[in-house]
């Protein structure tokens, strides 16, 4: 999309310039480039949601929304309905018109899901997905991407070294961090867990538990093990074996 080309400029340049090969935080190069130290009390998880809260803001705004009548929201809201306060949760889910075989998830319980991605797969397999990016949020594994990523970005800092507040990020910040949130990669750890919590949420609704393999399996068949939702949420054997187990038990 145009917007995503867009946020690859200013702020986000400098949030991946601070980055490990990994994808961790380098404080060594953060410091050589400028970016200076901040404490860590100065952004804590109240903060973080409040970012995470405008940046998706942000995204709607220069998305193509399914409107209240159309047929994805009214599938989407079938597929979630009871799950908007779900594990103490306070989640909001939304279509994003567009062929992105994708779904994403902000710490303060924003849940997204590309109309690509429901048109690939059935009702069950979505739900699956969609426990999986819940699982992010409720483990905290957005929220500690997003405060590492508040943590290098000099935006941030330059508000927080005057008293201001995260309302005085502009939209082209708020863009960055809504960037990065579509895009996080995760460890191999935070992809089991938030499977296995995907799972578990499936057995508690009452649903097919191995929905999330299948789901797996489905977009791997037609986009192969990196493509769409599965580029930034890899694919491979040690995670389907890890599935398996945790659905047969």
């Amino acid at each position: 999309m145009v917007y995503t080309k867009m946020l690859l400029a200013g702020p986000l340049a400098l949030l991946l310039g601070s980055c490990a090969s990994d994808g961790s935080f380098d404080a060594t190069k953060a410091t050589a480039i400028g970016l200076g130290a901040l404490s860590v009390a100065a952004l804590d998880e109240k903060d973080v949601k409040e970012a995470a809260k405008l940046s998706a803001k942000e995204m709607d705004s220069k998305s193509l929304l399914a409107t209240e009548g159309s047929p994805y929201t009214v599938r989407l809201a079938k597929i979630t309905s009871g799950l908007h306060n779900y594990a103490g949760l306070n989640l909001n889910f939304k279509v994003y018109i567009a062929k992105d075989v994708n779904a994403f998830a902000m710490a303060d319980g924003t849940v997204r899901v590309y109309s690509g991605l429901m048109d690939a797969m059935p009702d069950d397999q979505v739900l699956a997905v969609i426990g999986h990016e819940i699982g992010h949020v409720k483990l905290k594994h957005s929220y500690q991407q997003m405060r590492q990523q508040m943590l290098t970005n000099t935006a941030f800092q330059a508000i927080v070294s005057v008293g201001g507040t995260i309302g005085e990020l502009t939209s082209s910040e708020l863009g960055a961090i809504a960037y990065q949130a579509v895009n996080a990669r995760f460890s191999q750890k935070d992809e089991l867990e938030a499977d296995k919590f995907a799972v578990k949420m499936l057995q508690q609704m009452g649903k097919d538990p191995s929905s999330m393999l299948h789901a797996v399996e489905t977009l791997e068949k037609l986009y192969g093990s990196g493509g769409g939702f599965l580029s930034s949420h890899p694919s491979n054997d040690k995670r389907k074996e890890e599935l398996k187990k945790v659905v047969q038990r």
